[in-house]
């Protein structure tokens, strides 16, 4: 077991875009807006009623007369998703599209000829198409062990490419995997119903990495959001006995509503309105990095998500973490937590709770003093991956 502490001395830098704290999505002044929302639907509710009311008072002739008008719309002309409509379809097209372009340009860096690039789809039990990509080294002879990516909260597998071939060049093949609502997979943009999807799938995914690579060694790295899908799955006997550790960046163990009425309130509105959007949410802008390049890559990239976050996925960030907290002494994976001091989007206190609970022999923590929330885009982004690197090496 070891814990480490770095110290920095740094700027921080705010900016809006996809990583709105939960805690705002659960304010005071939200849940007002909500309970007027709320007023609106009950009474556009009860107008039918209202209608149909007097509509048979005035007789029934002219009521009959009105049932009879249908309007025909062959069955092929719309396609029926869980996420929504035709519109969802076509933002998911056009995500994809951009997702297996990126696959197939290279960032031209030198490492081309070295890296083979690959994605695939696969179908999940639900009908939704999950988007999956792969970094392999071109001499498969030199790779001795596989390492899984889940992406953070709005953002996809495709930004950890300079982290890939960095593993690459250490003999790691690669996967990523764009969790739904998310990247080149099916769902409304950044939209989750159930993260529990997430981790079902995750599981799934890594039991056919496994199948197609036997007898290598396999490593899983979450970062934030993805870290506790990567935790959860962890809890899995099943899963604990395939995979030698997990590496876990800034991970979403320790989010809270700012008061506990609305951890009663969360799942009923999350109900009623699952894809209400909350404009507060990102007001004043979150701190995920001090690189000022890294960020406006970040933002200005057409496969993050820089809306404000739905009712639905701020109720399944709380629930997931609830979980975790309460089923932390389970984990006896071997880990390596690694969590910046001035990250505000999750809390490097629930990080160290996480190392002194797990029942986990093999555990190690890094705190690197003054970082933000998206690590590996901080500057130091060279001396983490190594520190990551050094961690995996050790293992295999």
């Amino acid at each position: 077991m070891a814990i480490t502490t770095v110290d920095t001395h740094t700027t921080t830098m705010l900016t809006s875009g996809a990583s709105g704290r939960v805690r705002a999505l659960f304010s005071v002044r939200v849940w007002r807006s909500l309970v007027m929302v709320m007023n609106a639907l009950v009474i556009l509710l009860l107008v039918p009623f209202r209608r149909r009311k007097r509509k048979d008072e005035e007789g029934g002739s002219q009521s009959q007369s009105q049932s009879q008008k249908k309007v025909m719309v062959p069955v092929k002309m719309v396609t029926w998703r869980k996420s929504g409509s035709v519109v969802v379809e076509q933002e998911v097209a056009v995500r994809r599209a951009l997702a297996m372009r990126r696959v197939a340009q290279d960032d031209d860096d030198g490492l081309n000829e070295e890296v083979v690039r690959d994605y695939s789809l696969f179908l999940t039990p639900r009908g939704d198409t999950i988007f999956t990509r792969s970094w392999t080294p071109n001499n498969s002879n030199s790779i001795r062990g596989l390492v899984l990516i889940m992406h953070g909260l709005n953002e996809h597998s495709g930004r950890y490419n300079d982290f890939a071939k960095q593993l690459n060049a250490n003999g790691y093949k690669v996967y990523g995997m764009d969790w739904i609502g998310h990247g080149g997979s099916d769902g409304l943009h950044a939209y989750v119903h159930s993260l529990d999807d997430a981790v079902n799938d995750m599981k799934s995914f890594l039991e056919k990495i496994l199948a197609e690579n036997p007898g290598l060694p396999c490593f899983c790295f979450g970062h934030s959001t993805g870290a506790a899908i990567v935790l959860k799955a962890m809890l899995d006997p099943k899963v604990e006995a395939r995979v030698v550790g997990a590496v876990l960046t800034s991970p979403a163990v320790g989010v809270q509503a700012s008061h506990p009425i609305f951890v009663v309130l969360a799942p009923i509105f999350s109900f009623l309105l699952p894809r209400y959007q909350i404009s507060a949410a990102n007001k004043k802008g979150t701190p995920v990095s001090r690189d000022p390049e890294a960020l406006i890559a970040k933002y200005s990239d057409p496969l993050v998500y820089t809306g404000s976050i739905r009712v639905r996925t701020g109720y399944e960030i709380l629930r997931i973490t609830s979980y975790l907290q309460q089923n932390l002494r389970k984990l006896r994976v071997p880990f390596f937590v690694l969590h910046g001091t001035a990250d505000t989007v999750t809390d490097p206190e629930a990080s160290q709770k996480l190392y002194a609970e797990a029942s986990s022999t093999d555990k190690t923590i890094k705190l690197f003093d003054g970082f933000l929330h998206d690590l590996l885009f901080e500057p130091e982004r060279e001396a983490i991956m190594k520190d990551i690197i050094e961690w995996l090496n050790c293992r295999v």
